[in-house]
Parts: C-alpha cells; sequence; structure tokens
C-alpha cells in the first residue's frame, strides 16, 4: 500500500461515526488510527511512517458526497482479514457491497466490498 500513493481522502458528514467504523473496519487490514484532529483522522500501517488514509470533514465547509465510481482497494493480510474487514464494517455501519470470496480479476482475487456510514465505497483484496 505505501508504495503505490501517497496517500487517499474521503469525506464525511460525522466524523465521530466514521471514526468509529474506520477503527474497526481497518483493524484487521493492519490499518491503525495514527491521526485524530478536530476536523479529520488519519489510518496508516503501524510500520509505516505516513499516514495514508484520511477521512475527513470537507474543507469547504458543504457536505461530503460520494464519488460515483470511486473506490478505495485495501490490501489484505490474507482471506480471513478480508471476512473480518467486511464483518466490522456491517457491524459499524456499513452496507454490503459484495461480500467476501473469489473475484474474476484473477485466479486468487478474494475480495469483499462495502459503504461506508457516508456511501463512500471501499473494498478489501488479498491476491495470494
Amino acid at each position: 500500500m505505501a508504495e503505490t500513493f501517497l496517500y487517499l481522502t474521503l469525506g464525511t458528514n460525522d466524523l465521530a461515526r466514521a471514526t468509529r467504523f474506520y477503527d474497526a473496519a481497518l483493524a484487521p487490514l493492519g490499518l491503525i488510527r495514527r491521526a485524530t484532529e478536530a476536523t479529520e483522522v488519519g489510518y496508516g500501517l503501524a510500520d509505516d511512517t505516513r499516514t495514508r488514509l484520511w477521512v475527513t470533514l470537507p474543507f469547504d465547509g458543504k457536505p461530503a458526497t460520494i464519488g460515483n465510481g470511486s473506490m478505495p482497494a485495501l490490501i489484505a493480510p490474507d482471506q480471513q482479514a478480508v471476512t473480518a474487514f467486511h464483518a466490522a464494517a456491517l457491524a459499524h455501519g456499513g452496507t454490503d457491497e459484495g461480500a467476501p470470496g473469489l473475484r474474476p480479476y484473477g485466479p486468487a482475487f478474494f475480495a469483499a466490498f462495502v459503504r461506508d456510514p457516508d456511501g463512500n465505497k471501499l473494498s478489501a483484496v488479498h491476491e495470494g
């Protein structure tokens, strides 16, 4: 994950709700909350010096909206982590967009898809 991009930002209209969701959903993927600010929280790998995923109230003060066709795909260490990500997301206000399972994108592409409480679509993927 760290070599692919500097960071991603997702908008929220309720930072406290989003923090509860992301703390739970990202934990199975090895991502921890690395930053907590008044208007944003940030997540990254425990052994990385960078915060790679930010969830923030929009800077312009307007409501956060989802990007149709936008979806971060997060690396999972194994299939169990994909399944745990999906379960944690649903237990913390997320909605199902595709249960854990193999997908036709490669012979071992195991993924799950969810939407966070603001409607942002996320996936967790294990290729192995």
